[in-house]
């Protein structure tokens, strides 16, 4: 059963992706440090749910001489037994740059990843969607869809069965954008009892507007209408909370929580980000309860 204790490590972390691989309960972040100093990213994972070990610099970073800096907010898939992680480089300002999303590949949740494929996996913007902040699903019937984007757009692919490319959709395209009411960044999917519930951060990272707001459909391409901003900040226990992913309780399946990065309230440095977990309750009609952040441990 995971213990609520917050955050799960002392350090600063922020955009964490969330799973349960191999009987543990694992935790893909990034490190939050300026821009220049983001070379790499660290994982936490735990049997219990309760005390946290790191993996720490789980990307061959070798494998990508072009990086320079913003190593961004990594998302894992497991697929024929093989461990694919995306994440965002260099954080490109436009098609000139050199940089994007990246997939690796590792036999185990662990790394060391490695390069996947030539180039990168979305090197450029597409329907505006700077090519930052991947999740990817895994639907019940194995398809694994990819999900991104940052400056307020995001789109969706279906990854094909070697993950390094798309599969087009009936209409020929590669991409096509998905983007909810108020979208600004870190996507997530979580299916239950048949539906796609869509959430998504608003707001600014860097200050107290952020937040997590979700939709549902009963599709995984949307639409996505707005229901709620389910978590925000609370100057009872913290600020700017947002980028989330999520974990259902091994031991107790009816039981689901939210992985999320908040700032101290004593904090200002944007960068003052630390990873927390906190019960996300569906309601008896499906909806999503507002999240009570736990506060901080002594």
């Amino acid at each position: 059963m995971i213990t609520l204790s917050n955050p799960i490590n002392p350090g600063w972390y922020a955009d964490p992706e969330a799973r349960f691989y191999e009987g543990e309960y694992w935790i893909y972040c990034t490190r939050s440090r300026p821009y220049r100093q983001q070379l790499n990213q660290d994982a936490f994972h735990s049997k219990d749910g309760k005390v946290w070990e790191k993996a720490e610099s789980i990307i061959a970073t070798e494998d990508f001489p072009h990086i320079w800096q913003a190593v961004w907010a990594p998302t894992i898939i497991e697929k024929d037994g093989k461990s694919s992680l995306v994440f965002a480089t260099n954080d490109i300002q436009n098609n000139e740059e050199d940089g994007g999303l990246e997939i690796a590949v590792s036999d185990s949740p662990a790394g060391p990843f490695r390069r996947h494929m030539e180039g990168h996996l979305v090197g450029k913007f597409i329907n505006k969607a700077q090519p930052i902040d991947a999740h990817l699903f895994k639907d019940d019937d194995g398809t694994v869809y990819l999900y991104y984007g940052g400056w307020r757009h995001c789109n969706v692919a279906v990854m094909n069965d070697t993950m390094d490319g798309f599969v087009p959709f009936e209409d020929g395209e590669i991409f096509h954008e998905i983007t909810p009411p108020d979208y600004v960044e870190g996507p997530c999917m979580l299916k239950k009892d048949g539906v796609y519930y869509f959430m998504w951060s608003v707001g600014g990272w860097g200050n107290d507007s952020y937040g997590v707001c979700y939709g549902r459909s009963n599709s995984p391409f949307g639409p996505f209408p707005k229901e709620d901003q389910i978590l925000r900040t609370d100057y009872d226990v913290a600020k700017g909370p947002g980028h989330h992913g999520f974990l259902q309780d091994a031991e107790e399946p009816e039981k689901w929580y939210i992985v999320y990065h908040r700032r101290p309230l004593s904090e200002v440095d944007c960068n003052s980000r630390q990873v927390c977990i906190d019960e996300m309750i569906f309601a008896e009609d499906g909806s999503i309860q507002r999240v009570k952040m736990t506060p901080s441990k002594e």
